[in-house]
């Protein structure tokens, strides 16, 4: 099981500034925001993370194929594919996609649109040896980002088109407090990319307001172990944000998280 620093957990600092303080803390693998990167400089950022040996374990995002943000069908796709050139750069493991919105589409046609989109990127997904990270959000927080919000859709979804290239993520901000969420884990577990951890004194909202790992309601030490009894080997993400974490300085929330994390790792070995 592997440690990840998601650049969302220090919102405020730049690419490079994340890069050195998540290795100055012993961090070896990140999560990579696409802004922010591309602020910095991509080939400059491609070359940072070699010289400080950082792994890349997905690059965020891609998506928004049903037009809710205003661009066409071919516009958004077009972009998903610069993306995952740009994770390959990065060389990245996979690349994080939302479908969107469902807007004014039904959702048999959202639906349709979506998997157009996925039927389009597959090709150079395979081609550059990039995952595609199918992010499903609680419907409770998915407002803006995706009309996918069902476990069982999803992991279906993905079973039915049996592509290695084609994934899923899970954040457990949005599931970990969803008890049918647990007899799916070992299902889920063969077609997971990544797993984002976080916390939370509340269920989901579209605020996403997360606190400190082991300061909330979350069960991560038994999702933790039920995931890594069913196999799990790919990264955990700590993805961290609002009001509680830009109150915290991001050095600190570094040294929690990895302290949370890694005493959690340890504990779920020797159970």
């Amino acid at each position: 099981m592997q440690l990840s620093i998601n650049e969302l957990t220090t919102y405020r600092w730049t690419f490079d500034q994340d890069v050195r303080a998540y290795r100055k803390h012993g961090v070896q693998c990140m999560s990579v925001w696409q802004d922010k990167v591309s602020d910095y400089g991509e080939e400059k950022g491609a070359e940072l993370l070699a010289e400080t040996d950082m792994d890349v374990a997905t690059l965020m995002w891609a998506g928004g194929f049903t037009g809710d943000d205003g661009r066409s069908f071919q516009e958004a796709v077009e972009d998903a594919e610069r993306s995952i050139e740009l994770a390959a750069l990065l060389q990245a493991k996979s690349l994080t996609v939302y479908s969107g919105a469902r807007g004014g589409h039904t959702r048999n046609h959202a639906r349709r649109l979506f998997m157009m989109a996925i039927e389009q990127l597959l090709p150079t997904a395979r081609t550059h040896g990039i995952e595609l990270a199918v992010e499903v959000m609680h419907p409770n927080a998915a407002s803006g980002w995706t009309f996918l919000t069902e476990l069982e859709m999803v992991l279906d979804l993905v079973q039915r088109l049996r592509d290695p290239m084609l994934k899923m993520a899970i954040d457990l901000y949005h599931w970990g407090q969803e008890p049918h969420m647990y007899p799916l884990i070992s299902d889920l577990v063969q077609h997971l990319s990544v797993v984002h951890i976080g916390d939370t004194y509340q269920p989901p909202t579209d605020e996403h307001e997360r606190c400190l790992l082991g300061n909330g309601i979350i069960p991560l030490e038994l999702i933790t172990q039920r995931l890594i009894e069913s196999g799990f080997e790919g990264p955990m993400d700590v993805k961290l944000l609002g009001q509680e974490i830009e109150l915290t300085d991001y050095d600190e929330v570094i040294r929690s998280s990895i302290d949370f994390t890694r005493g959690l790792f340890d504990r779920v070995a020797q159970s």
